[in-house]
């Protein structure tokens, strides 16, 4: 592969190269900082709660939804995951088409009420429209548009921002248990007021959100509070780039949102499942509860970390890696019987998987120009929404046989996905040590 041909069909690692070879202007200012800070925001509120699920799947089953299947309450959470990922290709063209702030201003609208009517409901089919339909749509206005805009404010260091900004999954991944643990079980409030009282969390988050996450200018644009007054407003307009979307059904492309569909189909049971694993163990629901905090703390690192070793040596090449690793440790499931064989398991699970959700942004971004990455971030994501809708539930049923069986299918889901990478990786070049 040429590094003179920056124009080429296939960017992956050909732009890594040209950005290499050119001056690096400087990436890290106040509006790029706010605009990963927001992502990271939009984030906790949205794939970090939802990263949380584990802890609903295991309070359900014994308390509030009692009497319904494991199969039953996946469902929850696997439609709420879905409809993140299924409405993801339309809240990428709004946010390219119209800025963020639009389609992230309805999506907080919808998360808010979606967690207020939660504290309310009491049969199934109500947590399903609330908890199930209306915060995924919720979920993916809000997440979606705000990861959009990140890579446009980053070349070189696109994979390390973009695990910055997915961080926040993790950290909401972390908090969002521990504040649910101290609520249902230490201080007696109740699961009503449990819910309402994260809806107050979120509220502020949300603002942030809203507030931080913006499209970068132009070169020589001009923000209307440094224009001066007497500066006379100019006429000319520079016409917008024109959308590529033919590399979106290209090789490459093509092969990565299938090799996420079939990843997605393994990554989420091991984090639905893990609290309901360590209960079947018979440990304590408070220790399960952390279970997926300690999982999430472990993802937060294995987001940001590789993300600096994949703008190094490649993002393809680090994305296949992890999802090759954190199959072989998925298939190590069930070995962990002891409180410190889980908790070792859960860090070793969530380092692995931590870069799935996030090096598969960079690698789609990647393949695209800067005013086409919301359609190629909701167009990865959108391939992997059958995925997140029957994976889980799937796995609930599976679970009935065993957590040996569980392993066997979320681990054999990410090899398969890891073949897919290898081959998007190959499509752009066969060279083993080129850096795609």
């Amino acid at each position: 592969m040429s590094k003179q041909a920056p124009q080429a069909d296939v960017a992956g690692s050909i732009e890594i190269d040209s950005d290499a070879a050119a001056p690096l202007p400087r990436e890290l200012t106040w509006r790029s900082g706010l605009a990963v800070a927001g992502a990271a925001c939009s984030y906790f509120i949205t794939v970090g709660f939802l990263n949380a699920f584990g802890v609903f799947q295991e309070y359900y089953f014994n308390n509030v939804l009692r009497g319904h299947s494991n199969f039953q309450i996946a469902w929850l959470g696997s439609f709420s995951s879905f409809a993140l990922f299924f409405f993801a290709p339309p809240a990428g063209l709004l946010a390219d088409k119209y800025g963020p702030r639009l389609p992230i201003a309805f999506g907080v609208l919808c998360i808010l009420v979606a967690v207020f009517m939660i504290s309310l409901c009491k049969a199934y089919y109500q947590f399903f429209l609330a908890q199930g339909v209306l915060l995924g749509v919720g979920m993916s206005f809000v997440s979606i548009p705000a990861i959009s805009i990140v890579p446009r404010y980053f070349r070189r260091h696109r994979g390390f921002a973009t695990g910055m900004s997915v961080a926040g999954s993790s950290t909401g991944g972390v908090i969002w248990p521990i504040v649910f643990d101290q609520l249902l079980h230490h201080d007696d409030v109740g699961f009503p007021w449990a819910m309402r009282i994260a809806g107050f969390i979120v509220i502020p988050i949300c603002v942030v959100a809203i507030l931080a996450v913006r499209v970068p200018k132009a070169a020589g644009q001009k923000d209307d509070d440094e224009k001066g007054q007497n500066e006379e407003p100019s006429h000319e307009q520079k016409p917008k780039p024109k959308k590529d979307l033919s590399v979106l059904r290209k090789p490459p492309f093509v092969f990565l949102c299938i090799g996420e569909f079939f990843a997605i189909f393994g990554f989420f049971p091991p984090l639905f499942y893990v609290s309901t694993y360590a209960v079947s163990l018979g440990m304590s629901s408070s220790i399960a509860f952390y279970l997926v905090s300690i999982l999430n703390a472990a993802s937060l690192f294995g987001r940001i970390l590789p993300g600096i070793v994949a703008d190094r040596y490649g993002r393809f090449n680090l994305f296949t890696l992890s999802c090759l690793s954190a199959a072989a440790i998925v298939f190590c499931w069930t070995p962990a019987t002891s409180v410190a064989g889980v908790v070792v398991w859960a860090i070793a699970y969530g380092f692995a998987s931590g870069a799935i959700l996030s090096l598969q942004l960079a690698c789609a971004t990647t393949l695209v120009g800067d005013e086409s990455a919301g359609a190629a971030v909701g167009a990865v994501m959108g391939s992997t929404s059958l995925a997140s809708l029957f994976g889980t539930p799937v796995a609930g049923e599976i679970v009935k046989h065993g957590f040996l069986p569980l392993s066997m299918f979320s681990g054999g889901c990410l090899l398969v996905g890891t073949c897919f990478m290898v081959a998007s990786r190959l499509a752009q070049s066969r060279s083993l040590t080129a850096r795609i």
